[in-house]
């Protein structure tokens, strides 16, 4: 049985008018998820009757299972399971721009990148689209309040699940749904060509945020297994047409690993790599785990690596560190329940 929170409303109103429903009714179905947010077709009290059977025999409205929530300073992280009894991890974060939700798109992940927590768990399966909904729906529902950003950056690589994630999208952005803007709403991949271009020629909107991580392909390789598939020339190059194609800037993350890849000719070498791109660099402060062996590089040259992306002329943020008192920053997620047991 289908999940009624799978469906963007294009497809809604394709299905019901396949079964002599009309465009309307679907409407109003879409309105009392997303907007009323009832938990029951029963609670849909302008349906007629026939329509709340044939929908409770059709569609299913679980919500995803609660196991545990951790809060640490701006920051909640929850651990849902999923109908099958797998486990996934969403973080809410609190900035002064309003509520972001980082979510997860897969149960655990194939792309192996050796500083990464998630990836210690093999892909289990894609989510399906309404489990990428129902982790908005289910935060929102705890914390009393909107969501006005969202991230895919949680367990898994978007671009690996890429329908769902795109269904996902449609729903979550249609302004008779969750309405969340288009510009509020970021993927990001480690870099499967084939589908940023694919990604680049629907032209949705959406940020694309890229995990670089190393300046060349020698070193990329080493910390990044994907690498030897898509090398760093051809993700370069399939951005500069994403570039041109929907004049959007794309963000390079980069997370900083103590003597790996945080060296002032690592600096030199991704400032030149990416001269000329309109662009900019988050650097990110490598969250240290204790299954992982990489360290957090030295505050002194994470700034001097800034420093040095600056004087050549490369937009450049640094991450502000979230949640890693509870596991919650990037690259922490994993379920413990499922993995290192």
């Amino acid at each position: 049985m289908n999940s009624i929170y799978d469906y963007p409303l294009e497809d809604l109103i394709n299905y019901f008018e396949d079964i002599g429903e009309t465009k309307y009714r679907a409407s109003q179905v879409f309105d009392w998820l997303y907007v009323k947010r009832v938990k029951s077709f029963e609670g849909m009290s302008n349906l007629k009757k026939s329509l709340i059977t044939f929908l409770n025999d059709n569609f299913k409205m679980d919500e995803l299972k609660l196991v545990k929530k951790e809060e640490d300073v701006d920051v909640k992280k929850y651990l849902f399971e999923l109908f099958d009894g797998n486990k996934i991890e969403a973080v809410l974060m609190k900035h002064d721009y309003g509520n972001s939700i980082c979510v997860s798109s897969q149960v655990g992940c194939n792309m192996g990148c050796s500083f990464c927590e998630s990836g210690r768990l093999k892909k289990v399966r894609n989510l399906n689209a309404f489990e990428l909904v129902e982790q908005i729906l289910a935060v929102e529902k705890d914390i009393k309040a909107r969501i006005s950003h969202v991230v895919l950056m949680g367990i898994g690589e978007p671009f690996d699940n890429y329908d769902n994630v795109i269904k996902f999208i449609k729903i979550i952005n249609d302004p008779k749904g969750i309405n969340i803007g288009i510009r509020h709403i970021t993927i990001s991949t480690c870099g499967l060509v084939p589908k940023i271009k694919k990604f680049t020629s629907e032209k949705t909107g959406v940020n694309l945020a890229i995990s670089l991580h190393a300046p060349n392909d020698e070193l990329r390789s080493k910390i990044m297994p994907i690498n030897k598939v898509y090398n760093i020339e051809s993700i370069i190059s399939t951005v500069k047409d994403y570039i041109k194609v929907t004049n959007r800037r794309v963000t390079f993350e980069y997370i900083l690993l103590n003597d790996v890849n945080d060296s002032e000719e690592d600096a030199k070498e991704l400032a030149k790599l990416l001269k000329g791109i309109n662009c900019y660099v988050n650097l990110i402060p490598y969250n240290e785990t204790s299954h992982i062996k990489y360290k957090t590089s030295k505050k002194v040259t994470i700034d001097k690596f800034y420093d040095i992306l600056k004087k050549n002329n490369i937009n450049v943020t640094i991450r502000r560190e979230f949640g890693s008192k509870v596991s919650a920053a990037c690259g922490q997620l994993r379920s413990e329940q499922t993995i290192g047991k």
